[in-house]
């Protein structure tokens, strides 16, 4: 008996040390901030992307998988948005023409989500010098 009651505290003890973090996180209330994502001078000139700020932040990894698929697959390279402007459906030379500096913008957003995306297998980011 002696040696349950001794096992039960440790182990109730283990997991209060163990989930304190979360717990903590829990009933703080603190939200942790968004990371701050430095535009380009041509991103700021453009005052738009190819899809509304909104919009982009929730569902740009599916534009680029429908860009790809119809780029690669259907051989179509023209993209028409929401209002109906025409983008070339290219990563490297739609996107990246804005948003350049990978470490500043892309790649702020990625860490703080936690994400790894692929994109950079393939794509590769010009090197400032």
């Amino acid at each position: 008996m002696k040696n349950k009651r001794l096992i039960l505290t440790g182990l109730i003890i283990f997991f209060a040390i163990v989930t304190v973090p979360l717990w903590y996180n829990l009933f703080s209330g603190k939200k942790p901030a968004a990371p701050e994502l430095e535009y380009t001078a041509k991103a700021k000139a453009a005052k738009v992307c190819v899809e509304p700020t909104a919009f982009m932040k929730v569902n740009h990894m599916e534009l680029l998988y429908m860009w790809r698929e119809s780029v690669v697959r259907k051989g179509e390279r023209t993209y028409v948005n929401s209002n109906g402007k025409k983008f070339n459906m290219s990563l490297t030379n739609t996107c990246l023409d804005c948003h350049s500096n990978k470490d500043k913008f892309c790649d702020r957003c990625h860490e703080y989500s936690s994400v790894r995306p692929y994109c950079w297998d393939c794509h590769n980011v010009k090197e400032k010098e």
